[in-house]
C-alpha cells in the first residue's frame, strides 16, 4: 500500500520550465511524511503528482501497486474517491450545503450517504463540531470550516490523506487543532499522510521530513 515515485519530473509552460527534476521516493503504508521547502521549491507540485491530481511529465508513480499512468480517467477518479482524502489551505466547502451535507459529499458520489451518515456525525462530534451540523459554512469560523473539510476528507476512511498547507489560513490555536486531528488520523486509523508545510514545528509531528530545493530532494 505504498506510494512510489520513480525518476519523476514535471515541466510547465513553453518553453518548458522544470518544476521537479528526477524525483524518486517511497512513502510506506501508515507513514506520516512532511514535504518541506521554500515557496517555489516544488513541494505542492510533488503532492499533486503523488495524489493523482496531476500527471508527471516524465517518470512513474505507483500507488497501492497501481501505475497511475495506466489507469483510465474513470478508474483514477474512482480510485481517488475511494482511497484518497484531500485537505487544502482553503476548505472548498459548498456554501449552500450545511456542515453534515458537506462532510457527506464524497459518500454521495458513491451513493453511500445513508451508510456513512452515522460515521460523519461521529467525526464531527469528535472534532467538537456536533452542534454545528446544520450550519452553513458562512456561519462558521475559519477553523471550524477547516475541521469540516478534514472530516469530509476522512469520511470514506481513505488509505491516503494529502494535505497542502492545511494550516496556512488559520491562527495558531486552530492550526494546532488541525495538526492534532491529522496526527490522530495517522495514529488511530493508520492513514498514510503526506503533508505540505513550511512550518518546521508542524513538520516535526511527521515521522519523516522530505526537503525540496529547486525541484530536487536535498535530504
Amino acid at each position: 500500500m505504498s506510494i512510489i515515485a520513480s525518476n519523476v519530473s514535471k515541466f510547465f509552460g513553453q518553453p518548458p520550465v522544470k518544476a521537479l527534476s528526477d524525483i524518486s521516493l517511497e512513502i510506506k503504508e501508515g507513514e506520516f511524511v512532511a514535504l518541506m521547502g521554500k515557496s517555489g521549491s516544488g513541494k505542492s507540485t510533488l503532492l499533486y503528482l503523488l495524489s493523482s491530481l496531476d500527471e508527471p511529465s516524465a517518470g512513474k508513480i505507483e500507488v497501492s501497486g497501481h501505475d497511475l499512468k495506466k489507469l483510465s480517467k474513470e478508474e483514477i477518479h474512482d480510485f481517488r474517491n475511494r482511497e484518497m482524502g484531500f485537505v487544502f489551505q482553503f476548505h472548498y466547502l459548498i456554501s449552500e450545503l450545511n456542515g453534515l451535507e458537506n462532510v457527506l459529499l464524497p459518500a454521495m458520489k458513491h451513493r453511500m450517504k445513508e451508510e456513512k451518515t452515522a460515521y460523519a456525525i461521529e467525526l464531527l462530534n469528535h472534532f467538537e463540531m456536533g452542534d454545528k451540523l446544520n450550519r452553513l459554512p458562512a456561519q462558521l469560523s475559519g477553523g471550524e470550516q477547516q475541521r469540516l473539510a478534514i472530516a469530509r476528507a476522512l469520511v470514506m476512511k481513505p488509505k491516503y490523506l494529502f494535505a497542502d498547507e492545511p494550516t496556512g489560513s488559520l491562527d495558531s490555536a486552530n492550526s494546532q487543532i488541525v495538526m492534532d486531528i491529522l496526527k490522530e488520523a495517522n495514529d488511530k486509523f493508520k492513514t498514510t499522510i503526506v503533508l505540505v508545510t513550511h512550518d518546521a514545528e508542524y513538520a516535526a509531528i511527521a515521522h519523516r521530513q522530505i526537503h525540496l530545493l529547486d525541484g530536487k530532494i536535498v535530504n
